[in-house]
């Protein structure tokens, strides 16, 4: 354990600049210092000693006094009158919250209690200490941090006000008072794993904020809990801001900490310090949001479930300030351009896609879904900034009623079905036709020097037809429950590429940390003829370097998609392909290749070819390496065939794979022969009575083509 902690320390080191090196040992000195803070501390130095009357903040508060309200009752019974099936769902998470039941993740329910111990696990008995919450190594600990940050993170309290506002039961209100009154008393400021990192601070501080605001009118609220509760919330934005991520740590960690920052501020203009807390976050939020947002709208870290909770965290500073008359324009613009790359992904019809990490964090939880899905957020980002694309694509949620409902804005016009489209910053390829989505990564690993939530899946490819998914990325599995299982679903072998000599494409140097980035190089991208040509350097660390290159041609005229795969370079390789099937698709050994089935109706067929003998493969639920799993959720996991094919030989190594939705009138390809000779790669294979033949030049980006002959 110690030799894996050093390593870890030294792979991280080496990912960053000398001025971070210098500003994480001041950070370091601070941390070792001896310090006891209080609540009473926190309160000194929030207001210097010049507190205001607090009956009269709390008046102001009641009465939304220079503040935008978000959270209100004239608007909890508009909603309940539109829509009181969706209000029945969040006062019925509210009741499961008064019996102490809550459920996180992939874990089972977890009862709390009537008096919660907002540091004890009950899934597995763990009790975090009460320490220097700088000093708590969470990566070590006995018990899983994401569970009990995910407790304190206090975002059932959004339910309870919400619960308290439509029903005007009391109980519910009690119960939110309640717990944050038992949570200041357990969590003295600085101690324990809730406020282990500014991120946390932020996360909490949103929930907290815009709940006690829902509850401004409930008799419980007295001018003593209303100071602590800003006191709560002034501490958790000053940590937010002195101890914000920097350099190699700054993605959507710093995103959280500047809206919990912004929100606070925001709401709470009686903290002396608010006016400039807001004008530091939304400058560094700004900036931010279009580093982190790309200008083809594309998240920077490369994982489409960060995004989401970027753009979300983003959302809900835009919201308030758009709410305050002051509607921050380079924050819309950074969600409309998300909204529209996000709808390119999902179109009409076609499910969810995956890629990269997905811890299925919420940035405010309004409602009691358990997943935010992309049609759900791009509902919200809609009413967040109206726009075309995430109105066609996007469906209703309690958050996106609540911000209509406060902004008045309705939902924008209808925008033309979703075609094939290629965003460069992003590096996604869209490739749709014959009512079948195809999707190829030519995308970097991920954001900032330790690209802590990319996976290894450079040129992955992921199929969905008729609106379902057929090849698509397995998830995310673990982050600290079960290490085995997080390393694998990283992996390049986890992921619809090419794995070369069993190796990963990219270097892991821990959890959340890789110290060698595979980097692609898009050859061509021709939409019209659905066409995609690109390779990644990955492999050339080797002693025997090869360059993987990758054609995709899924022309709109043909019911194949074929992949062809060029490992170039030196020495003797092994390539292994892989094809990861959704878990409601069975499969069985066809002719070439593999033929997958839907409650034993045929929906792919999967064939391949290589230029030296090749040999299929099948994992299904594989316990020693942690693949043939698909994880819908973080913490969960279910059996899943992995299927491809495998083999070995001298460069240039070549593999044909032919990918056939089969719909009713729909064939499986068979005979099958791939040749890779000087600066030619041809490819053959047959289809019912036709004989299909695929040229490729390689020494022409983009040059391959497609003839059928009748047989």
């Amino acid at each position: 354990m110690l030799l894996t902690q050093l390593l870890w320390y030294l792979h991280r080191l080496r990912t960053m600049s000398g001025p971070e090196m210098l500003w994480r040992a001041g950070r370091l000195r601070e941390r070792l210092r001896p310090r006891r803070v209080s609540w009473a501390d926190a309160g000194a130095e929030l207001f210097g000693g010049a507190e205001p009357s607090w009956p009269e903040a709390l008046l102001a508060f009641r009465a939304g006094t220079d503040r935008p309200v978000l959270l209100d009752r004239d608007r909890a019974a508009a909603i309940a009158a539109a829509d009181p099936d969706a209000v029945a769902a969040v006062v019925a998470a509210a009741e499961r919250v008064l019996t102490g039941q809550v459920r996180y993740f992939g874990y089972p329910a977890a009862d709390l209690g009537v008096a919660v111990d907002w540091n004890h696990d009950p899934l597995t008995g763990t009790r975090w200490p009460t320490a220097n919450s700088e000093r708590i190594d969470h990566r070590t600990a006995a018990g899983d941090p994401k569970w009990i940050w995910e407790l304190n993170r206090l975002q059932h309290l959004p339910w309870l006000a919400q619960a308290w506002l439509f029903t005007g039961e009391t109980r519910f209100a009690d119960a939110a008072f309640e717990h944050l009154d038992s949570w200041v008393e357990q969590q003295r400021p600085g101690a324990g794993i809730a406020w282990r990192g500014a991120f946390e601070c932020g996360v909490r501080a949103i929930s907290v904020a815009v709940a006690v605001q829902g509850l401004r009118d409930a008799p419980g609220l007295t001018p003593e809990r209303y100071r602590r509760y800003v006191v709560l919330l002034g501490e958790s934005a000053r940590r937010c801001w002195s101890e914000r991520s920097l350099f190699s740590s700054a993605n959507n960690h710093l995103i959280g900490e500047l809206a919990g920052l912004a929100v606070v501020a925001v709401l709470l203009p009686e903290i002396p310090a608010a006016r400039r807390w807001s004008d530091d976050a939304l400058a560094l939020l700004t900036e931010h949001a279009d580093r982190q947002l790309l200008p083809d709208g594309a998240g920077a870290e490369q994982a489409l479930a960060y995004q989401i909770f970027t753009v979300e965290l983003i959302g809900v500073v835009h919201a308030l300030l758009a709410l305050r008359g002051e509607p921050p324009a380079r924050l819309a613009a950074a969600i409309a351009r998300s909204s529209r790359y996000l709808a390119l992904t999902v179109g009409d019809t076609d499910p969810d896609p995956r890629y990269g990490d997905d811890d299925g964090g919420f940035a405010l939880r309004l409602g009691p879904e358990e997943i935010r899905t992309v049609r759900a957020h791009l509902g919200i980002a809609d009413a967040l900034v109206p726009e075309p694309a995430a109105a066609r694509a996007g469906t209703p949620s309690m958050t996106a009623t609540w911000l209509r409902a406060a902004l008045g804005s309705a939902a924008s016009l209808d925008a033309e079905p979703m075609g094939s489209g290629y965003a460069p910053d992003g590096g996604l390829v869209v490739l749709r036709a014959r009512n079948r989505r195809a999707s190829v990564d030519v995308g970097p690993l991920g954001y900032l020097s330790i690209a802590a939530h990319g996976h290894a899946d450079a040129l992955a490819l992921t199929l969905a037809a008729a609106g379902h998914e057929l090849i698509g990325d397995p998830g995310t599995a673990s982050y600290y429950g079960h290490p085995g299982r997080r390393a694998a679903h990283r992996s390049t072998r986890a992921h619809a590429t090419v794995t070369v000599d069993d190796l990963d494409q990219s270097v892991m140097g821990g959890p959340f940390l890789w110290r060698a980035h595979a980097a692609v190089r898009v050859r061509a991208v021709d939409l019209a003829r659905g066409v995609v040509d690109a390779e990644h350097d990955g492999y050339t660390r080797l002693a025997d370097p090869v360059v993987h290159r990758r054609w995709v041609i899924a022309a709109p005229d043909h019911p194949d998609i074929v992949v062809v795969d060029a490992i170039s370079g030196t020495g003797t390789h092994s390539a292994r392909l892989t094809w990861p099937l959704h878990p409601s698709l069975d499969v069985r050994a066809h002719g070439p290749g593999h033929l997958a089935t839907r409650a034993g109706t045929p929906v792919l067929a999967l064939a391949y070819a290589a230029n030296h003998r090749l040999e299929t493969t099948m994992v299904r639920g594989d316990e020693s390496t942690d693949l043939g799993w698909w994880s819908e959720r973080l913490e969960s996991r279910e059996p899943s065939w992995s299927v491809g094919a495998y083999c070995t030989g001298g460069t240039p190594l070549a593999l044909l794979s032919v990918l056939t939705p089969l719909c009713p009138d729909a064939e499986s390809p068979h005979t099958l022969k791939i040749a890779h000779a000087g600066d030619r790669i041809t490819a053959h294979w047959i289809t019912g009575d036709a004989r299909r033949t695929v040229t490729i030049d390689p020494n022409r980006p983009g040059a391959a083509e497609i003839a059928v002959a009748t047989r």
